[in-house]
């Protein structure tokens, strides 16, 4: 998006009196990743703008117990918008808010509020900024005449296919429209793989801000999609036998205006930070993997023949390893990390991704050689021998990862980590106990 701005209170009120602003939408995301808003008529501006609006965080899943429910919205006045649609009773604009204890403290549960605790280790270390280009990817399905979803795809294209193929292209172009109105700068909007699958990708930013953006283009795809009746899903493997959606992570670190990941003397012209921050991604990955593949579908995109990683490697060449090193140098050097899904809330996954890289840097770890060979046709003994070990293969494997690994729990904070663990357990115990209609066509006739 373009550069934020950090309008001031009375500008707000201002735009607000202009613009026809009639309701306000407080928008924060829970711990699943799920985006929650408080919406208020414009009468309450002033109240939200000097954090005085309550909410109750008991009825957010993760948040608090019923005894200690008031909660504060703080807004973030630099995340000040208003949609392009109006609705019939006046245009809805949007503050993103960090959540606060009654005290005035941060509230521990709040994941926006805990990447900007683990953004003060960076700055710690030197470091000013950690920025961050993500790459969501979407299937767009069909609603029927009630509105309800179906399995029906709204095309047959392929990869950068185009119109009268990819019938989605409407759809995807008007998408790209509201989101540029918003401020997002797009560069790139294709058809995917996948019938019926997209991707549009827009320009990194500050790892707070793109985190935000990825929300609020959430928003939007699913706004705009209901609008040509089809309903935009992030799930990650919403169908059999086709690639499933991710979300390639994009990573620089920056000291002031430098990228400190390019190194024009360095191996590769990559820094030795750059080579520590990976070693830190790779040392870390089986544990992360919770929280940024944090659903039981995203392990059936984690399988060997659609594109996603399934392997902990790196390469700066193909595309079957988790960590690929984009040609792009200068300003533009960084790690792309291939396994993060659309699912994974955002603010946690950069939160665990980044304190991984800076626990690589901090202990001068090494990575691997590079593998530039394609490992799906490499043999165990020939992983095994390259250092190449596997991604977990269930949610299940991978909280079992993650409970092992003191830094990235640390970096989700003993809250979230907490009840994150709870409802993962959960949802697997549920996931175990269904059975599929894969099992009754395999067994039911056979025993």
């Amino acid at each position: 998006m373009m550069p934020r701005v950090d309008y001031t209170i009375a500008e707000i009120e201002k735009d607000a009196q202009e613009q026809n602003v009639r309701f306000l939408r407080l928008m924060f995301t829970d711990i699943m990743g799920t985006i929650k808003n408080v919406e208020v008529p414009i009468s309450q501006l002033t109240k939200v703008l000097n954090n005085k609006m309550m909410f109750d965080g008991s009825s957010i899943e993760g948040f608090v117990r019923i005894e200690e429910s008031d909660m504060y919205l703080f807004p973030d006045l630099s995340t000040w918008l208003i949609f392009p649609w109006e609705s019939e009773h006046g245009k809805v604009a949007r503050l993103i808010c960090d959540i606060h204890n009654p005290d005035g403290t941060p509230f521990a549960g709040d994941p926006r509020g805990n990447l900007k605790r683990i953004l003060k280790n960076m700055t710690d270390l030197g470091f000013t900024s950690f920025n961050l280009g993500p790459e969501p990817e979407f299937f767009l399905f069909k609603l029927d005449d009630n509105g309800e979803i179906t399995m029906d795809l709204n095309d047959k294209g392929g990869y950068f296919d185009f119109s009268p193929t990819d019938l989605g292209e409407n759809c995807r172009r008007d998408i790209v429209l509201e989101l540029e109105k918003m401020g997002f700068e797009v560069e790139a909007s294709h058809h995917e793989t996948a019938p019926g699958q997209h991707e549009i990708d827009f320009k990194y930013a500050d790892v707070v801000e793109a985190c935000d953006n990825i929300q609020t283009f959430k928003l939007v795809v699913k706004t705009i999609a209901r609008k040509h009746g089809l309903h935009a899903t992030f799930m990650a493997k919403p169908l059999y036998g086709i690639a499933g959606s991710g979300m390639h992570c994009n990573m620089s670190l920056f000291e002031g205006n430098k990228n400190v990941f390019f190194d024009e003397e360095g191996d590769m012209q990559l820094s030795k930070t750059a080579y520590q921050f990976m070693a830190g991604l790779l040392d870390h990955a089986r544990a992360f993997t919770a929280v940024c593949n944090p659903t039981v579908n995203s392990y059936k995109r984690l399988v060997p023949g659609f594109e996603a990683p399934v392997y902990v490697a790196w390469s700066g060449h193909n595309r079957s390893p988790l960590i690929r090193i984009p040609a792009a140098r200068g300003l533009s050097t960084r790690l792309e990390l291939r396994s993060v899904d659309p699912t994974a809330n955002p603010y946690l996954a950069m939160a665990v991704l980044l304190e991984a890289g800076l626990d690589g840097i901090r202990r001068e770890l090494t990575p691997p050689p590079a593998v530039d060979r394609n490992i799906y046709v490499m043999t165990m003994e020939e992983r095994e021998a390259a250092q190449i070990y596997d991604l977990p293969s269930t949610i299940h494997n991978a909280i079992k990862a993650l409970r092992k690994d003191p830094v990235m729990i640390e970096a989700l904070g003993q809250h979230i980590y907490g009840n994150f663990n709870e409802a993962k357990r959960m949802e697997w115990a549920a996931y175990r106990q269904t059975v599929s209609e894969w099992e009754r066509d395999q067994y039911l006739e056979l025993y």
